[in-house]
């Protein structure tokens, strides 16, 4: 054989689909601390790479917009988002689609915690935190800023701008947790499933920080999967990813989220958190 020919044959082999594997790529919006989250989603990627028959790699990101700009690039093809990020990621990915939520997802809720210094009694009607400093999570965090100040609004009438003395954003509800239990602000809101991970754990000390207000139910977490991965993948990627997370079992890997099973998820699952997230002026 001719070194022209060897060579022609060794172009077509590497660029054959068989030699050229793909990897599948996804994120999650950093809700956690990086370690904790590290930690769960490389844990996942095994857990997909052996379902699907292909390279899957879990890559971190800083924010809860980067989560959504490498979706919206496709550096990543599948992402664990909140509610909000969801809605966002899939406005500006045509055909994109939530395929599955975790069981707690479907009714989610935020906590209100607060210093004890503030003296601010549990209830359940909502509480007076007229005058006192805040912190929400992220800025686009669903159960760490949209929600809450929502109901904030809805219950006392008025812009939070008005109602607190100084406003913070934590970037993560662990960091929430920490920082009003140091008593660097007064009140704040956190994710129900991280406050209860966090009190497990012993890293709340109920004697500093308590809940004072349980929201109502809203729709949450949810896997997004762009609408392209068929034709990238192949025919059918996208049942065979829904289904490896709806098939997902172990215990161990569902306590990492926390969730105790994945169910089937719809984008018209999401209208709610996209009409609050409308009305509050998050989104267009």
């Amino acid at each position: 054989m001719s070194l022209k020919m060897r060579c022609a044959v060794l172009l077509a082999l590497l660029s054959s689909p068989t030699v050229m594997a793909q990897t599948f790529t996804f994120t999650a919006i950093p809700d956690e601390d990086e370690t904790q989250l590290r930690t769960r989603f490389e844990k996942v990627a095994q857990y997909l790479e052996q379902q699907l028959g292909i390279e899957v790699k879990y890559i971190p990101v800083k924010s809860y917009s980067a989560a959504v700009t490498a979706f919206r690039n496709n550096q990543v093809q599948l992402a664990w988002f909140g509610g909000l990020s969801g809605v966002q990621a899939r406005r500006l990915v045509p055909d994109s689609q939530a395929i599955a939520q975790g069981y707690e997802d479907q009714f989610f809720k935020s906590y209100f915690i607060a210093h004890s210094s503030t003296e601010i009694v549990p209830s359940d009607n909502f509480p007076n935190i007229n005058g006192y400093t805040f912190t929400f999570g992220a800025k686009n965090s669903t159960s760490g800023r949209l929600m809450p100040q929502f109901f904030i609004e809805r219950n006392l009438g008025k812009n939070t701008k008005e109602v607190f003395k100084r406003i913070g954003y934590s970037g993560d509800h662990s960091r929430t947790i920490a920082q009003v239990q140091a008593g660097v602000y007064q009140v704040g809101a956190v994710n129900y499933k991280v406050w209860e991970s966090a009190l497990a754990n012993g890293k709340v000390d109920l004697n500093k920080v308590n809940v004072i207000w349980e929201s109502p139910a809203y729709p949450d977490y949810q896997w997004t999967i762009r609408g392209d991965v068929n034709a990238n993948f192949g025919k059918g990627f996208s049942e065979k990813v829904t289904q490896a997370l709806l098939g997902m079992t172990d215990t161990d890997l569902l306590s990492s989220f926390p969730r105790q099973s994945f169910v089937p998820a719809d984008n018209s699952d999401y209208e709610p958190i996209e009409d609050v997230a409308k009305a509050i002026g998050l989104i267009d």
